[in-house]
């Protein structure tokens, strides 16, 4: 494990960042005292494949001309007395 100061964990972030993903873990220190750890990810979450959930939904059809009661419910004004 290696240990660095804040001043050399600001210039040198790159090389630093690169030896974590080699699997080293750095401590970085403020005078003397760690404060923070640089450890290599646990992994990435898995991808979503698409199309895996195809045929378990029904989406019905979206474009479908709206009946005469829908399309004037769409139109009334809520302070239309007439509206529900």
């Amino acid at each position: 494990m290696l240990i660095v100061n804040v001043y050399q964990a600001k210039t040198q972030l790159s090389r630093l960042l690169a030896q974590v993903e080699a699997g080293a873990e750095i401590v970085i220190a403020r005078r003397g005292n760690p404060i923070a750890r640089l450890v290599p990810d646990a992994g990435k979450p898995a991808r979503r494949r698409l199309g895996y959930d195809d045929g378990a939904y029904e989406v019905g059809d979206l474009f479908a001309p709206l009946g005469d009661d829908e399309l004037a419910a769409w139109y009334r004004s809520p302070l239309d007395p007439r509206s529900p």
